[in-house]
């Protein structure tokens, strides 16, 4: 690996710590909240590369832990995964990424719980069906953002329980939560990789071309084709 990817890395991880630190809402059930990581976990995955963008993730909540000397309960340890998996889908182009949702489906409803809440987890159909377009922007950026959400609510299940009344109240937030997670990791991404695209012009940061994404740069052409 260039030590051009390793620097980019390291800033791409320390502009998430910095979003770590930017509450957005409670997670019910629980005193942890989302935050703005919610947003930048994903688009590491096409920054970085799906491997590193995982990474990235999983040092950024690691990293979260030892400076501000976070306790280490169950629901901190399981966040780790859903934030690594959605980096993951949003770097890869497969549209076998989609199998994380029935996946996620089977496991919900092989619960007591989840089959007594069933009409929940067929929320996950909706990305299921968004990742025939992963090419879109916003697409992907929905297919990521419950692909977190898929993950991180199995194992919450399957960890904490809650009612099936919990679960079933939490559908219309999800929609709203998600609906706002998705049009923010895909003004995220669209900012960070045009504004790159500029600043790699720049005769001194030219070996910045290599992380940027062609079909994800501001344009008319964008929104013909990719937004």
């Amino acid at each position: 690996m260039s030590k051009q990817k390793i620097f980019f890395i390291i800033i791409f991880t320390f502009l998430s710590l910095i979003a770590f630190q930017l509450p957005i809402s409670k997670i019910i059930g629980s005193s942890q909240s989302f935050t703005l990581f919610e947003l930048m976990a994903p688009i590491g995955g096409m920054f970085l590369g799906p491997l590193f963008g995982a990474v990235s993730a999983f040092f950024v909540r690691l990293i979260n832990i030892v400076l501000f000397k976070q306790d280490i309960d169950l629901l901190t340890v399981i966040r780790f995964l859903p934030a690594m998996i959605a980096a993951i889908y949003f770097g890869l182009k497969s549209k076998k990424t989609a199998f994380i949702f029935p996946i996620c489906i089977i496991l919900f409803l092989s619960n007591p719980i989840g089959r007594q809440a069933w009409l929940y987890p067929l929320i996950w159909l909706i990305p299921f069906v968004a990742t025939l377009g992963k090419k879109r922007l916003i697409l992907n950026s929905l297919g990521a953002t419950f692909t977190s959400h898929a993950v991180g609510s199995t194992i919450f299940l399957y960890t904490f329980g809650l009612t099936p009344q919990i679960w079933l109240s939490l559908i219309p937030i999800v929609f709203i939560e998600r609906g706002i997670f998705t049009v923010g990791i895909w003004g995220s991404c669209l900012a960070m990789n045009t504004i790159l695209a500029k600043i790699s012009k720049i005769k001194y940061a030219r070996i910045l071309e290599q992380f940027v994404n062609k079909d994800y740069i501001l344009s008319q052409k964008f929104f013909k084709s990719h937004a």
